[in-house]
């Protein structure tokens, strides 16, 4: 049994009027009020739920489960919830699996980025748990031969994976596998039974509910004889928010384990199962699967042009970045590569679409994408200017007269040919002037500074400037700046 718990840092309502004022991206009050909700509602009594499990049943229970590093970051305000954690992990039946820290779909566009995010989970998980994973899940269970191949090389010797019928085609899910060009052994997701709790458990429409534990064990038992293992995957979440406490959810999980040993199946981890169980044969992905909606594919983060701009965006960040930006900023960039941002975006229908309003804070997809690409609007102008300074774009000849025809001409008549003279007069400049000049629509000096005298270091404060007196301000510092070279 492998749970997955995540909760990614939802961005706020930030505007086109935003960009270049402030860099508040992220909606720290709606985040927390949905991870509040979601710990009470499903950590805290799921956590309970599988400690007490396995303490009643002497330690047979056994469960993998993995933590994003984003939802650990998140997790810092509440450390009885980490504590609870640490708890089950503590027991030596349960573990930890590593993954990409920020939840994110790096493996498709950053190899590179990808290993980065990997390695940064991996020391995360070292240091609250003191635990080195050797199973590995990419994000959304995406994966194709490369993926075991890189896995391996950092150290892996398990990856789980999606059970698809079309590539598995007349084999079972429930053998182990070896992956095609790496020595990797595969556990595959047996998504049928695992929807079953998942996403059919409180439907009254499905011909199997209700589903009672031992209804559930027997399913299990069944496969005696046709498979070594069932892997059950699903997300944390099933238990108490994908489905409420009140459809007898934790009911059904706290009697499920203890019903399936009684017919003489037990539990194992991932690592345990691998040594346990041999490998039938090696099983060949030449394209990405996943364990998301009916297709199984990447399609519900690029199945659109929108998905596909802003994934593209944000990773043709990645060399700049990473030469330029701050850690602040790095971060930033890697809190957008999560894959939730690219999930509010989707357009089509899928069957598990229901389960992901619960947390999706957009009307539209329409709406998602024009915030998340206001937000790298706003990242890139502050890297842009970053950038140029950090190149020693700064320059004497700013200083200069511009050439004739350049001037900036102001409401009030007044004519500058050289920054300095801007410096002297902004200050003073009447506050009609200056608005004229300086309102919600424009910045006619920001601009000038930026287009005709080309500091476009300079351009970047005189934008972000909440007054004259700042832009004031602003101007003369750069003067000053500029006469020490």
């Amino acid at each position: 049994m492998y749970l997955h718990v995540h909760q990614p840092m939802r961005l706020g309502k930030y505007r086109v009027f935003d960009i270049g004022r402030h860099s508040n991206y992220f909606d720290a009050e709606m985040n927390k009020k949905y991870l509040e909700r979601i710990i009470k509602k499903s950590y805290e009594p799921t956590n309970r739920c599988l400690l007490d499990l396995i303490h009643k049943t002497d330690g047979k229970f056994k469960v993998s489960f993995s933590i994003t590093g984003v939802l650990l970051k998140q997790l810092e305000e509440y450390p009885h919830v980490i504590e609870s954690f640490k708890k089950i992990a503590d027991t030596g039946c349960c573990e930890l699996v590593g993954e990409t820290y920020y939840h994110s779909l790096a493996y498709v566009f950053s190899k590179d980025e990808f290993a980065e995010q990997v390695k940064m989970q991996e020391k995360n998980l070292k240091e609250i748990f003191g635990l080195k994973p050797k199973a590995f899940r990419n994000t959304e269970l995406v994966y194709q031969n490369e993926v075991g191949k890189i896995a391996e090389k950092m150290g892996y010797e398990v990856v789980l994976a999606e059970g698809w019928d079309k590539v598995l085609e007349w084999r079972s899910p429930c053998f182990i596998y070896k992956g095609v060009g790496s020595n990797v052994k595969l556990l595959l997701k047996h998504y049928r039974l695992s929807d079953d709790i998942a996403f059919r458990f409180s439907n009254q429409g499905w011909k199997g509910w209700p589903l009672t534990a031992d209804k559930f064990a027997y399913w299990v038992h069944s496969h005696n004889g046709n498979g070594n293992l069932i892997n059950l995957f699903m997300d944390y979440e099933t238990f108490g928010e994908h489905q409420w406490e009140d459809t007898g959810i934790f009911n059904f999980l706290s009697h499920m384990p203890l019903e399936i040993m009684k017919k003489g199946d037990n539990f194992v981890l991932p690592m345990e199962a691998v040594k346990r169980f041999p490998t039938t044969s090696e099983l060949d992905f030449p394209h990405m699967v996943s364990w998301a909606d009916t297709e199984r594919d990447l399609s519900a983060w690029l199945g659109n042009g929108m998905q596909e701009i802003a994934l593209r965006e944000v990773y043709s960040l990645e060399e700049d970045i990473k030469r330029f930006g701050t850690p602040e900023m790095i971060n930033e960039w890697r809190k957008l590569q999560v894959s939730d941002h690219f999930y509010y975006m989707c357009t089509k229908w899928f069957s598990d679409g229901d389960v992901h309003k619960y947390f999706n804070p957009y009307d539209n997809p329409y709406e998602a994408f024009v915030t998340f690409m206001n937000v790298l609007d706003d990242l890139k102008q502050r890297l842009t200017y970053i950038k140029r300074e950090k190149t020693n774009f700064m320059s004497k000849h700013f200083l200069n007269e511009v050439p004739a025809g350049k001037e900036f001409y102001c409401k009030d008549g007044k004519v500058f040919r050289r920054m300095e003279e801007l410096a002297k007069v902004l200050k003073k400049l009447d506050k009609e002037t200056y608005s004229f000049h300086v309102n919600e629509h424009k910045n006619d000096f920001a601009s000038w500074v930026e287009h005709v005298i080309g500091d476009a270091a300079l351009a970047a404060k005189v934008k972000r400037a909440q007054n004259q007196s700042t832009m004031s301000r602003i101007v003369n510092s750069r003067v000053a700046e500029l006469n020490l070279l």
